[in-house]
């Protein structure tokens, strides 16, 4: 039987959690997650990227690390702490297929 057609090119999910200010770990919504989110999701969009989506995940488990990111088919796990992060993952990694080295984790 021959494989089904991946329903996109690459497939983001954005960790968005949200955990109380005094929990230990953390939570990427705190770091700013919803925003950097917010921010790859509009760049793609005015960029006009064809099959990539872009989606809010709860806790990815990565919460020490976050804001985190793993874009999927390959299951690269990036740390993004501000917009210029973004705009390389999006330039590098969405638009040129290079992972960005220096933001995985």
């Amino acid at each position: 039987m021959a494989e089904p057609e991946q329903a996109y090119r690459y497939h983001v999910f954005c960790c968005t959690n949200q955990r109380p200010p005094e929990h230990e770990r953390g939570s990427c919504q705190a770091r700013g997650g919803v925003g950097l989110r917010n921010h790859m999701k509009d760049r793609v969009k005015e960029l006009g990227l064809e099959g990539v989506r872009i989606n809010a995940a709860g806790c990815l488990d990565r919460c020490e690390d976050g804001p985190a990111i793993v874009i999927y088919p390959e299951g690269v796990w990036y740390r993004a702490e501000n917009k210029d992060d973004i705009e390389e993952i999006i330039s590098r990694h969405l638009q040129g297929g290079e992972p960005v080295a220096r933001l995985r984790i």
